[in-house]
């Protein structure tokens, strides 16, 4: 059995007091600055890695200005972390500059806003790198002007040792295993206990090759091993084998509880929902988990003419992870018993309490932002609709 040891950093509140403030940046087309101060109380949240600390060279306040780089503007999702941004910012008195190309593809447009972000000489600056690649040079940049670099979301992955002083991100591996708690707290223990015999869990993965996208597998996949263990069950996990192999469990005969992790050749819907059809025309299937909105979403289009998800006691069980409206629904009617969501507004409280805090000098660490599982039941509640995305 091979261990999958990754670091966890457990959530904690995101309040921390700062001694000090910071000034306005320049402006662009499109930043924006709202005063919308909303109460953000994520169950999990950022952690002590954001914490300000006394530093007797921390500057006044007005005496700082932080660039934000992300990823988007449009989307929902970045507009959660705007807000949340926008929300620490006005507790710290600070005015920040937050811009994103219109799609996540136009990787020039934000490399351009990088170097604009870096020639109005901020104190720090937060990225969300498309592509580290084409950064790179702008990020040399910064580094020859002493501005440290905050990474935020799927941070700058690949930069130069030392560029990215800490990252404000979802612990996926995290995730994944609160996904696999909750499903197993709220169906898949009974429904494991009561079954004649083995019963199979499906697992999507949009690929095999993303970091997060493993993780979010893997995390599911190694507690579930726990939980089922625990309860006295014999698991084997089967199928692709990088999850197979980086997994704590290993492929067995007769276990109880059969673990099958499915990958599409292509990333594409209509493969992905094939494999959900493959899954759910399996006759011991009780459950299956897609690791993100892609698989997420194929779950409901392979689901379309079977119409096995649901609750029922002769349904399958869905769970999923992200939002989208696809996912929403899903959570809402009742065909998935309920999903993980990022915590996007957590994201920008602490990359702006970590930019605040690089530019004063202080230490920093990696932060793991949080995530939330919503169900039918409480995705409209304050706390867990502000987190939730198109």
């Amino acid at each position: 059995m091979k261990k999958k040891l990754l670091g966890v950093l457990l959530s904690a509140a995101m309040i921390g007091t700062m001694l000090a403030g910071c000034g306005s940046a320049p402006s662009a087309s499109d930043t924006t600055k709202t005063d919308d101060t909303a109460k953000t109380d994520d169950s999990q949240s950022a952690d002590d890695g954001a914490d300000a600390g006394d530093s007797s060279d921390a500057k006044p306040a007005g005496d700082l200005s932080i660039e934000i780089v992300s990823k988007g503007f449009q989307h929902q999702y970045w507009q959660a972390v705007l807000k949340g941004a926008n929300k620490r910012a006005d507790e710290l008195g600070v005015k920040i500059n937050f811009v994103g190309p219109n799609s996540e593809s136009d990787i020039a447009d934000q490399v351009q806003m990088l170097t604009n972000a870096i020639n109005a000489a901020p104190n720090a600056i937060a990225l969300a790198a498309l592509d580290t690649d084409a950064c790179l040079d702008a990020i040399s940049q910064a580094q020859s002007a002493n501005i440290p670099i905050v990474g935020f979301d799927s941070g700058v992955p690949g930069a130069p040792e030392g560029a990215i002083v800490a990252n404000a991100a979802t612990d996926n591996y995290n995730a994944g295993a609160l996904a696999a708690e909750e499903a197993y707290k709220a169906a898949l223990k009974e429904r494991i206990a009561n079954a004649s015999g083995p019963v199979r869990i499906g697992i999507m993965g949009q690929d095999a090759t993303s970091e997060s996208i493993i993780s979010r597998g893997l995390g599911f996949v190694d507690k579930m091993i726990e939980l089922a263990e625990g309860d006295s069950k014999t698991v084997s996990v089967e199928g692709n084998d990088k999850y197979v192999t980086d997994s704590t469990g290993e492929t067995k005969d007769g276990a109880d509880v059969i673990l099958e992790i499915v990958v599409p050749a292509s990333v594409t819907n209509e493969l992905s929902a094939v494999d959900c059809q493959t899954l759910l025309n399996k006759p011991d299937i009780i459950a299956i988990y897609g690791s993100n909105q892609h698989s997420g979403d194929a779950m409901v289009t392979g689901d379309e003419n079977l119409n096995k998800f649901g609750t029922g006691d002769d349904q399958v069980i869905g769970i999923a992870f992200d939002s989208g409206k696809v996912i929403k629904d899903a959570v809402k009617n009742g065909k998935f018993i309920g999903a993980i969501t990022q915590a996007p507004v957590a994201m920008g409280e602490a990359v702006v309490q970590l930019c605040v805090n690089a530019a004063n000098g202080e230490e920093v660490a990696d932060v793991d932002t949080g995530c939330q599982w919503y169900t039918a039941e409480n995705m409209d509640s304050e706390e867990i609709s502000q987190n939730l995305y198109d």
